[in-house]
């Protein structure tokens, strides 16, 4: 489980930290400034810019100024697919959040003037702690993955408690039909961003609206929920935020939580998956006791049509991926390593078909 494999970064130095704002995706800085002294409750002294390395699809930012840090998450340059890189809907869900135990970061500001740095963005607070880029967590001990393991299955259970209606989310989305809608979306989604002709896709594009099953329960989702997408405690297993909420809105938590689960499904050339012989002797727990704990933290006694579900997230991914691809081709990706990401597409789709075809 240490050993990495050969399309995700074989270290932390690919995704971790920052780097000097590249050219594609550079800004004036000054417009930024005059706009943070008039909209940053707070905000002093001169800003300094970079750029994380990490993140695929909106480009985000590292602010600096009077010895506070910021976060500035904006949508990239470029030609953009319809629907996407929803800025505005990341900076409503994380703010609506605030007041929950949902690990969240603290929201100042949303910009939908493009005469500021090009795109639409929102400013957050900097949360200071740990990113685990890969899921083996090969620097951990087998007793300190479990805990984390645990930390980011309670996260999700507590964003699928949270009373909707209570917290002003109950127009963040439609309440129902929300797995035809997503499977109609992503269908979508992966024909505008086609890049070569996947068999695998065309199948489940057709199998999946056949073997739905019929239930409307509503939730806030995330839609990326995975374990880089959080920052944990600088030393406690303890998740402090959870980020990049572009995809969020009103849905099925099953679904939301079973794109938790697909990495299990997965081997790990593919998204770092965790579908190894030895997972036992690491510490991270069994797809069942992970499964048993999301249940027992939202009040369920078990996850009915789970497979469908796994199959359905792997499609869903194989769509994301591609859409990075796409991007990757067109030249708005926001990162160099879109390629490689991109090129998984077809294997996630073909692990996809394989398992709807034994349900």
């Amino acid at each position: 489980m240490t050993e990495q494999n050969s399309t995700e970064p074989n270290s932390e130095e690919m995704f971790a930290g920052t780097m000097e704002v590249p050219e594609r995706t550079r800004f004036d800085e000054a417009a930024l400034q005059a706009y943070m002294e008039e909209h940053v409750e707070g905000f002093t002294g001169n800003l300094e810019v970079e750029q994380f390395r990490g993140g695929q699809s909106n480009p985000t930012y590292k602010l600096q100024a009077g010895g506070t840090s910021y976060v500035m998450r904006r949508k990239p340059p470029g030609e953009l697919l319809p629907s996407a890189h929803a800025v505005d809907r990341e900076f409503k869900v994380i703010s609506a959040l605030q007041e929950t135990d949902v690990p969240v970061a603290k929201t100042y500001c949303l910009c939908t003037d493009e005469s500021i740095v090009g795109t639409w963005f929102y400013i957050q607070e900097h949360v200071e702690g740990r990113i685990f880029w890969l899921p083996s967590l090969p620097d951990m001990t087998p007793d300190q993955r479990g805990p984390i393991f645990d930390a980011m299955n309670d996260a999700i259970a507590k964003l699928h408690n949270v009373d909707v209606d209570a917290v002003g989310l109950g127009d963040f989305g439609k309440r129902t039909d929300y797995i035809a809608r997503q499977i109609n979306r992503w269908s979508k989604q992966y024909k505008a961003s086609e890049t070569e002709d996947i068999p695998a896709m065309n199948n489940l594009m057709t199998w999946l609206p056949d073997n739905m099953p019929t239930r409307d329960e509503c939730s806030v989702v995330h839609g990326d929920y995975r374990l880089d997408n959080m920052i944990f405690h600088p030393t406690e297993p303890r998740v402090l935020a959870i980020l990049d909420w572009e995809l969020a809105t009103l849905g099925d938590p099953i679904a939301d939580f079973t794109y938790n689960c697909q990495q299990w499904y997965l081997p790990p050339d593919l998204f770092n998956g965790l579908l190894v012989p030895d997972l036992a002797e690491t510490g991270i727990p069994p797809i069942e006791d992970y499964v048993s704990a999301y249940c027992r933290r939202t009040g369920r006694e078990k996850i009915e049509n789970f497979e469908f579900y796994i199959a359905y997230n792997l499609f869903r991914l194989a769509g994301i991926m591609q859409g990075i691809m796409g991007r990757y081709v067109d030249g708005t990706a926001s990162s160099d390593y879109a390629k490689n990401m991109g090129e998984q597409a077809k294997p996630v789709a073909e692990v996809a078909w394989a398992l709807a075809k034994k349900i």
